[in-house]
């Protein structure tokens, strides 16, 4: 870690900005950009003043680094961005993706995208994403010329993986479970948030209700006057208090979503290993076939039916030469598949131990950031109720001195 980027980097996406382009299809479009600022650490240690490095990146560009790490490093829990549309959403809150309040949100997730991937150990040392953060033309370029789209695989192939591997392994399985249940309790945990946030907003409001009343009752006594106008005063800035209280709030629930959607990132690794499980189970399968067909060669017999043994009844057998011919096109064939298999076997073993390092990893993260996230969440849920009672402690004071 201590080599990390993250390490050597300020990293910061410090605005967003609306504009108007054209697209791909010449069409007129509406977008957000983002400016990210770097600045190297090293000349601070030392008590210079570092040049701030900036440049400009679309949503779309932040989704294609995201896509060019997850193919280029199938075994890493790769970071997930902040979504794109508004969900869960309270009621004063827009789901509009250009919703000043949503773009803030959005673009705090989206430098803390970063900042997950420059602390990675592995991803903070990938070229393509230090790029991403230094070299604003040609940077698209760049990531497609790398040729990783070839390597993505494709998800009918990955789906009827899931369905088609004879031996999954048990530790995949539990895990991609667990991040299936992991997902359904967050976002059962978010849209209970959102509920007693609407009600929440509610009764605050309502409290501004008192002060109109308060203030209106004050205006016709004369002993009781200021103190109903003072309790009047207390309920309206409580009740003004709740839309800081919320957007407070809601960026507690944005710590919550990135887990909402790192399920899914822990789901992609497990169907990457789904896929090269039944690569290997192909793989194995062909080599024994071959293995067959040249031992029925070899011995002139037939364990299974086939549509050429029947053929080669009906028609006459193959000349010995002939039989030699396959016997060795086969012999070369065996050979390549055990070198192949013997490559998957590899291959699996590598990924199987780098994906549970960095589960492991991913693990501790989530156990740490989870924790502090709901410890927040309870400490501004005191500290509401007790802003409650003071303002009805404050309330009754000026009653009593009425």
């Amino acid at each position: 870690m201590e080599d990390c980027l993250a390490k050597k980097m300020e990293i910061t996406v410090s605005e967003a900005e609306k504009r108007t382009g054209r697209n791909a299809m010449n069409m007129q479009e509406t977008y957000t950009a983002y400016l990210i600022e770097t600045r190297a650490v090293e000349s601070q240690n030392e008590g210079q003043c570092a040049p701030v490095d900036s440049l400009w990146r679309r949503y779309s560009e932040f989704e294609l680094l995201r896509n060019y790490l997850s193919v280029t490093y199938p075994h890493i829990v790769v970071p997930p961005l902040p979504e794109k549309r508004a969900d869960f959403v309270w009621h004063k809150l827009s789901a509009d993706n250009m919703d000043p309040d949503f773009v803030e949100r959005r673009r705090i997730g989206l430098e803390n995208f970063l900042l997950r991937v420059a602390s990675h150990p592995v991803l903070c040392q990938d070229k393509m994403f230090y790029s991403f953060l230094t070299q604003e033309g040609g940077w698209k370029e760049m990531v497609n010329e790398t040729g990783f789209q070839l390597k993505a695989d494709s998800r009918l192939k990955a789906l009827n993986a899931t369905f088609r591997v004879k031996n999954p392994d048990k530790r995949f399985t539990e895990l991609k479970h667990y991040s299936d249940e992991l997902q359904s309790v967050i976002s059962h945990l978010l849209r209970v948030r959102a509920r007693v946030a609407d009600r929440l907003y509610g009764v605050y409001k309502v409290h501004g209700n008192y002060g109109r009343v308060f203030s209106e009752w004050s205006a016709i006594e004369k002993e009781m006057g200021d103190g109903l106008q003072s309790a009047g005063h207390h309920m309206d800035v409580y009740a003004a208090s709740i839309d800081d209280i919320l957007e407070e709030e809601e960026h507690y629930a944005d710590q919550l979503k990135e887990y909402l959607f790192y399920a899914e990132a822990l789901r992609a690794v497990c169907r990457k290993h789904e896929l090269m499980q039944y690569d290997l189970e192909m793989a194995a399968q062909d080599l024994t076939s071959k293995k067959q067909q040249c031992e029925e060669l070899a011995t002139g017999t037939v364990r299974t039916f086939s549509l050429k043994g029947m053929t080669s009844k009906l028609f006459g057998q193959e000349t010995p030469e002939q039989r030699e011919a396959k016997i060795k096109v086969l012999e070369e064939q065996i050979q390549e598949g055990e070198e192949q298999l013997k490559s998957k076997n590899l291959e699996g073993r590598d990924f199987v131990k780098s994906a549970w390092a960095d589960i492991e990893r991913f693990k501790e993260q989530k156990n740490h950031d989870l924790k502090e996230a709901l410890i927040s969440y309870a400490v501004m849920q005191i500290s509401m109720c007790k802003k409650g009672i003071q303002v009805w402690t404050n309330a009754k004071e000026c009653f009593s001195k009425m």
